[in-house]
Parts: structure tokens; sequence; C-alpha cells
């Protein structure tokens, strides 16, 4: 704002009035001059003007005070511990991307981050180890929402009181506080567009993935909702290739062997996209047999460069665990509080459901990942 000294003001004269031109007259109205009229305006705009130059200085303002308080530094002990807890914890797709960021969030944020579960697909192993973590009591939770059979213990967390916070997909019979995933019957779908484009509305085609699994059933069932409107379509089953490159290599196979005139093969895990490229090109069919899958690890971007794949449907799964600890963290700080007290009044401050959305990955675009 510019100082006072700055201001090209037109000095005031004395308050004296000043002498008369001969044979002028002072108009006068109850006793007041029309000289004390114009004396009185001046300096009542003069006021106004020095009233709004204070007003309009930040430093004054109640606008910056409050953005002043909002801004100020969140007392944070670095004792804080948030724990992720998920089923195979090796596997490149969650290490690359959800623990990436939510090792990152935790720098940021200047508190400690665990990363806890079996190396293996073991669910039971997961539902073990969110009960040893309950007994820790952490200052926030964030589980991978692997199979219905965990609510059990995330119930156990919540009960705990614990911030508990679910990603990938959703556990809804849960009483986790908060969920922030994707939206796998449109992953389906989106599959599904794409295939009968590729394919010309004609010809057979399979699936993988994990049979069973919630969010992978809801993707089965996109796919095949949206196939069933090609009557010239044959969907020829879906298969559990059990997230492993060799089975999902081996069922590819098998199924070319079985079917000469395949037209394509769709993938729901991270590995159904290499395994099932890996045995198209022993086959001599890339190009020949159209892929869409999900996932876009660096093999997965390799072969659609390659043009074994056609179209890769990615999550964007940095945003799961990077907005899942942020909501419990904002939990734990009560950054958005609704009542004088939410616990006590039932309240849970941050979003109940969130559907990250979804990004496509074609030949045309896939130099803007690779070179991410």
């Amino acid at each position: 704002m510019t100082p006072y000294s700055d201001l090209n003001l037109i000095p005031l004269p004395p308050a004296t009035h000043p002498p008369l031109l001969k044979g002028a007259t002072v108009e006068r109205d109850r006793g007041i001059s029309t000289l004390k009229i114009i004396r009185i305006n001046q300096i009542y705009l003069l006021s106004l003007l020095i009233l709004t130059l204070i007003a309009c200085d930040p430093e004054k303002g109640a606008k910056y005070r409050e953005q002043q308080k909002a801004n100020q530094t969140v007392e944070i002990d670095p004792n804080e511990e948030y724990v992720m807890v998920t089923t195979a914890v090796n596997m490149p797709l969650y290490v690359n991307h959800d623990q990436a960021a939510f090792k990152k969030w935790g720098q940021q944020r200047g508190v400690k981050t665990s990363i806890l579960g079996p190396s293996e697909w073991d669910v039971q192993a997961q539902i073990a180890t969110i009960e040893q973590v309950v007994g820790t009591r952490p200052t926030g939770l964030l589980v991978n929402g692997t199979d219905p059979a965990i609510a059990s213990a995330i119930n156990k967390a919540v009960e705990a009181g614990i911030p508990t916070v679910v990603y990938d997909s959703d556990i809804p019979q849960s009483q986790r506080h908060a969920f922030l995933g994707t939206d796998w019957y449109e992953m389906g779908r989106l599959q599904g567009e794409a295939m009968a484009k590729l394919i010309n509305g004609q010809g057979k085609v399979a699936c993988m993935g994990i049979l069973g699994m919630t969010n992978m059933e809801a993707g089965f069932q996109g796919l095949q909702d949206v196939l069933a409107e090609y009557p010239n379509i044959e969907f020829i089953g879906k298969y559990d290739d059990k997230a492993n490159v060799e089975e999902a290599a081996r069922i590819t196979s098998d199924l070319i062997s079985a079917n000469p005139d395949l037209a394509g093969i769709c993938g729901f895990d991270s590995n159904s996209g290499p395994g099932i490229g890996l045995a198209i090109k022993e086959s001599g069919k890339a190009g020949q047999i159209k892929v869409t899958t999900v996932d876009w690890e660096p093999e997965h971007l390799k072969l659609v460069k390659e043009g074994v794949i056609d179209l890769l449907v990615g999550q964007k799964r940095e945003l799961f665990t990077w907005y899942g600890a942020q909501f419990l963290y904002d939990m734990v700080h009560q950054t958005n509080r609704l009542s004088g007290n939410d616990q006590a009044a039932g309240i849970t401050n941050v979003p109940y459901q969130v559907n990250t959305g979804l990004l496509t990955i074609t030949p045309e675009n896939v130099d803007q990942f690779i070179d991410l």
C-alpha cells in the first residue's frame, strides 16, 4: 500500500478565512458561512481518505489477521506415527506409487511413517498385522482394502479410537472413517469400450485378474456389461492369474492355443499385463490380439511402446495414500472442526468417500508417462 508521504495531497490552507475581495459578500445559513461549510467538507473527505488507507493496510485488516492465523504453523509432535498396512508389501506397484507417496507425505509433514504387511498376497496375515498395530496405538492407520475379510480388524482400530482410512478398494461393511480409491466398475467399462473399438465390435474376448476380489469382480462386471452390447463379440470367460506374471502368461498361451481366432484379452491386476504381453510376444501375435489392462508400471509402458498393449487404464495411486494420510492428520489435528468436539458429536471432519479418478494411456500419449 502506498505510504502516506508518497501521496500527492494538496495541503489545506490555514483555518482562517482568506480576505474577501472588495464588494464580496458571505452567504450565511443559520450562522454558518459557505466557506466554513466548504472547510468542513474538506476535513470530512480527508478523514475518509485516511480511514480508507488504514482499512486497506493489510497489517490492519481483519482479512489479513484471519490469513495470518490460518497460516500459523500447527505444533507437530515428531513422535506422531502414521502406519500403512497392506499385503504383498514388496509389490513394485505398491512400492513405486502408494508407499513412495506416503513416505514423501511424512517427510513433508515432519512425522513418522511406517509400512507393514506380509510380503506375499496373504489377507489373513494382513489382518494379523492390523490387529498387532492396533495394540501399539499409532496416531493414524492407513489400510489397503484388499478383501472384505479385513473389516473386523478395521473395526477394532476404530473402536480403539484410532483414526482409520481405507484406500484402493473400499470395505463398506467396516466402520472406517474414510475411503479413497477408484471405481473399478468404471475401469471395466473403459476397457470394454476400448476393446470393442479395437476389434471392430466382433470376435472372442477373455479377461483375467484375481477372482473373488470385490474390486476386480466389479471390474469384470463393467467389462462384461459393455461387451454384452455387441452381439458379435463373444466373451469366453474370466480367469484367475493370482497376480502372478508366470500364471498370466500360462493362461494367455492356453487361450491362444484353444482359440486361434482370439481377438482380445483384458487384464485387471498389476501383473496381468506383463504376463499377457509375454505370451503374446512369444506367440508372434503382437498387434493381432488386442490387449487392454490396468496399471502403468515401466514394463506396462514398454509393452505399449512395442505395440503389444493397446490401452492402459491407470489408477491415480499416489492420491490414495497422500490424501489418505492427510485425512488422518486432519482428523488428529482437527483441521476443519465442525463442532465443539467432533469426536463426542460423532462427526468425522474429513470426506467420507473420495473417487480419485482414472487415467488412460495409449501409444499416442505414452511418452508423457515414460518421461515422468
